[in-house]
């Protein structure tokens, strides 16, 4: 699909799920809701695994959350729902994972912060003991560094280096490469306790597009283990949309990443889902993965006053969406399917025989008829007040037809 030429890197299993390597880019999302709450969590885990999300992390945060994992996996299994959990530590990993030993076996990976681990000597024995935990129960780890949580002592001893140089560096330069510095100590320490690199995940998550591109191109240059890409608090709408695709569209593109989630602040009782299909549409506007049918519009002018073509390309978004779990496993490749709903004669005819298969709606002051295209060749014209379901009705023979066994 994609001339993107991926920099080769370790592969990690994640349960079923292959991470790097010559896996395709690999999709995650994240749970807002108390873990403890069981019910809640299934729920949710459920409906972003539907969406698409193959890797689905949850908080670990207390004891009553870390009792609430076996029966989060439990009830997903009775549900079908097959998604591997990674648990999120912070602070307590080390005592939470130790006293429910039910917890560290039914996750499928652990994301640990060396940013959160204690100072000094009992940083290193949380460490030790997160690492052993993983290597006991065969789980792989994503060390995962965070601007916001960045290891003080580290930090600070970069920065008095720096102070030392001749020409000393941009601060904000000294804190990109202790974000790196961090990861690739922390990765070196895990292969020193026994955790074998092809276990292994690293992220340096950042809150701005230059810093983070700035990270991941350091980072991968240092090493081939797996990375998560991930603009970490990108914000709400169309700014963290925008920022996090800017983001990860240039790293993706220049081969880095093997993981990516999108960091959506959701809006007040929003869709949590959402982050999944914007990470989707990122890895397929570039080429790497194809998810759904994608739908071709033009964005209208004075020349298409009508709301008409709007309406109808909505309608057949939202229409292919919600058939792709369906038509997933009965027509294989129908992801790829392209399909065009234009609004005028200017470009309407011409897109719609790019497209697998499109309509050309009149514009204004056009004669009220809109001819359809399959595979480039104009095959019949709609006129009347059901244009929008017989078109419909058009997709759908044309995807059994093209796609059907």
């Amino acid at each position: 699909m994609s001339q993107i030429v991926r920099r080769p890197t370790r592969q990690v299993r994640v349960g079923a799920v292959r991470v790097g390597g010559d896996a395709p880019v690999v999709v995650q999302s994240m749970t807002n809701t108390d873990t403890a709450d069981v019910t809640a969590t299934v729920n949710q885990v459920q409906a972003l695994a539907e969406a698409g999300s193959e890797l689905v992390r949850i908080t670990v945060n207390t004891a009553e959350a870390a009792a609430a994992v076996p029966r989060i996996r439990a009830r997903l299994d009775a549900l079908g729902c097959r998604v591997p959990l990674v648990g999120d530590f912070h602070f307590n990993g080390h005592k939470l994972l130790t006293q429910e030993p039910a917890c560290a076996e039914a996750l499928a990976k652990y994301r640990i912060n060396p940013g959160n681990l204690g100072r000094g000597s009992k940083r290193d024995e949380q460490f030790s003991t997160l690492i052993d935990t993983a290597c006991r129960y065969d789980k792989p780890v994503r060390i995962g560094v965070n601007w916001g949580s960045l290891d003080p002592a580290l930090a600070a001893r970069m920065m008095d280096e720096n102070a030392r140089l001749p020409r000393p560096l941009d601060p904000e330069v000294v804190m990109r490469r202790a974000m790196v510095a961090s990861a690739l100590e922390s990765a070196a320490k895990a292969e020193e306790l026994g955790l074998a690199g092809d276990r292994i995940v690293l992220s340096c998550k950042m809150s701005r597009v230059q810093d983070l591109i700035a990270v991941y191109r350091d980072l991968s240059a240092q090493c081939d283990y797996a990375l998560h890409l991930g603009l970490t608090e990108a914000g709400m709408g169309s700014k963290g949309i925008v920022a996090s695709s800017a983001a990860l569209a240039v790293l993706l593109q220049e081969g880095i990443g093997d993981t990516i989630r999108v960091s959506l602040t959701p809006e007040p009782g929003g869709d949590r889902t959402l982050e999944v299909r914007v990470a989707q549409e990122i890895l397929q506007a570039l080429g790497l993965r194809a998810f759904t049918p994608q739908v071709t519009a033009c964005p209208g002018c004075g020349r298409t006053t009508s709301t008409v073509f709007q309406e109808l390309a909505q309608a057949i978004e939202t229409y292919l969406r919600k058939q792709m779990p369906v038509w997933r496993s009965q027509y294989p490749g129908v992801e790829t399917m392209q399909v065009a709903v234009m609004g005028c004669v200017v470009n309407g005819p011409g897109e719609s025989k790019h497209a697998n298969i499109g309509i050309s709606l009149p514009g204004t002051g056009e004669v009220p008829v809109a001819p359809v295209y399959v595979d480039g060749e104009k095959t019949v014209t709609l006129k009347g007040e059901r244009i929008a379901e017989e078109f419909q009705a058009l997709v759908e023979d044309y995807v059994r037809r093209r796609y059907g066994s």
